[in-house]
């Protein structure tokens, strides 16, 4: 990439002077914000800038100033702490520049204004601090990297912070409510997709055909639109086709009489029955036998049934919910699923995407099991460390996010009494060179290899000495001041190191 000169001494000038007359008679902030921007936009030819601010109530980092975005994009660019660049820089309080985001894994795209394939984006991130604590972050795309641009960014985030403070304590006053259900973990734009069409259908009585692969949340999927539904305060009952044999299948599903078969030594009901007034929710519906689902079809259409054994018609009241991983058109073609049964649970069809098509949703869901495991163990936070981190997001997971929780499950039962999760804790296949991802990954050149060598070294130091320097220096057997200068080039904060005080922990993941 080229880089562009560097704005000459009068435009630095010039926008520093114009963004603090601005800062001190704006009166619409939100305006002001956006306008802060355009200056930049002027004076520093940026293709794009952000104002991102946290929300002081559910600390999510939100989008509230764009330039050269769509407000649908800028909608979508909302991040956690440690989430992507923009997450990283607010939870460090450290600057960060990228040549080439479209090269680094650590670049989301959230917004997806940017067209990774044919533009080489250089882009700058800031923290906005005030009295020492950070409220949020500037950012812009520029062809401009270097220290001096990036402190010249720094000094313009000082002039916004007064402002872009008052903004974020009026937030969540005037921010959407997010609809995110309950218990679904996840922020990239493939989730709030399906938490879309989950408030959508919820409240209906319509069928829903859940889709996706193993693992993917199927089930929680379903709760959640059982949750959201009229019918909250009713049952909710799940069945399993694939868990059982053939035989147990319509006992199951419709309950038996005493006697209809051996072993049926009193009636009993079944899960349409038991799901009166609520919601039954079938998981591997394309699991079912032919004659099962000639009788199912039945029920969802005349919503009455026959127990096994017995002649009384029952007649129910269900919100019918049903999941695959198969592709039941195909075997409608193949005839080994009824078409006229398809159509009947495919009213509105949700597709779960796979864990590897949103891999910025791994950072939270780590937090989420990490967080769950330290309070089934009465233990304080388990931390997981940025190399970790960054092999996770790297691999392929076949099995989803159920994968991702077993996989963390055993780093857990690994650490002992250490609190931090390392790559040393994963399975060694998520290391290995002919992992699911490396066939599409470009061979990198010998500078960035070194350098990757480098940062992973003062990681690694890092994480030994929890954060100590003096102790890291020791590690790598350099001085302080080679240190101090290598960790501002890869951008490492000694703070992220730091293990906290079981109580801390507890009171900074509330």
């Amino acid at each position: 990439m080229t880089a562009k000169p560097f704005p000459k001494a009068q435009d630095r000038l010039n926008l520093l002077h114009e963004l603090s007359e601005l800062m001190h008679t704006f009166g619409d902030i939100a305006k002001a914000l956006d306008m802060a921007l355009e200056l930049m936009a002027k004076h520093l030819a940026i293709r794009r800038g952000s104002i991102t601010l946290i929300s002081p109530e559910t600390g999510e980092i939100r989008t509230e100033a764009s330039y050269g975005m769509t407000a649908s994009e800028r909608q979508r660019g909302t991040y956690q702490k440690g989430e992507g660049i923009t997450g990283r820089v607010v939870a460090s309080g450290t600057s960060m520049a990228v040549s080439d985001v479209s090269s680094d894994p650590r670049f989301l795209n959230r917004t997806g204004s940017r067209d990774l394939q044919t533009e080489a984006i250089g882009f700058c991130c800031v923290p906005i601090m005030l009295n020492g604590q950070v409220v949020g972050a500037l950012s812009v795309d520029s062809v401009n990297t270097d220290p001096d641009f990036i402190q010249l960014l720094e000094i313009a985030a000082t002039l916004l912070a007064h402002a872009a403070m008052e903004w974020q304590s009026r937030m969540d006053g005037q921010s959407p409510v997010s609809k995110r259900p309950p218990g679904m973990i996840g922020h990239s734009s493939e989730m709030e997709n399906v938490y879309q069409l989950i408030h959508q259908v919820a409240d209906s009585t319509a069928a829903v055909l859940l889709q996706g692969e193993s693992g993917t949340g199927k089930e929680l999927c379903a709760h959640a639109l059982h949750l959201q539904s009229a019918r909250a305060k009713g049952p909710f009952i799940s069945l399993n086709c694939a868990a059982l044999p053939e035989q147990l299948i319509e006992s199951e599903l419709f309950g038996h009489e005493k006697g209809a078969f051996t072993g049926a030594q009193s009636q009993r009901k079944g899960r349409f029955e038991l799901a009166h007034t609520g919601t039954l929710f079938l998981d591997e519906i394309g699991d079912l036998a032919l004659t099962t689902q000639a009788k199912l079809l039945r029920v969802l259409q005349e919503k009455q049934f026959e127990r096994v054994g017995g002649n009384q018609t029952i007649n129910v009241d269900v919100r019918f919910i049903s999941a695959t991983h198969r592709n039941l058109m195909q075997m409608v073609a193949q005839g080994s699923f009824r078409q006229d049964l398809f159509y009947r649970i495919n009213v509105f069809p949700i597709f779960l995407p796979p864990l590897r098509q949103r891999s910025e949703d791994i950072l939270p869901l780590c937090q989420h099991f990490l967080k769950k495991f330290a309070q089934e163990n009465s233990t304080s936070q388990i931390k997981i460390s940025s190399k970790a981190i960054d092999l996770l997001q790297q691999y392929d997971w076949p099995g989803n996010v159920r994968e991702l929780e077993n996989v963390l499950l055993r780093a857990v039962l690994l650490l002992g009494q250490e609190k931090l999760i390392t790559p040393d804790h994963l399975p060694t296949l998520l290391s290995q060179d002919n992992g699911p991802k490396s066939q599409s990954t470009p061979k990198a050149s010998l500078p960035q290899r070194l350098a990757q060598v480098e940062k992973t070294a003062l990681i690694e130091a890092l994480e030994q000495s929890q954060g100590k320097i003096s102790a890291a220096c020791t590690y790598l057997g350099i001085t302080q001041r080679i240190f101090a200068y290598k960790m501002r080039k890869y951008q490492l904060n000694y703070h992220d190191f730091r293990q906290k005080p079981a109580n801390a922990a507890e009171q900074s993941s509330a």
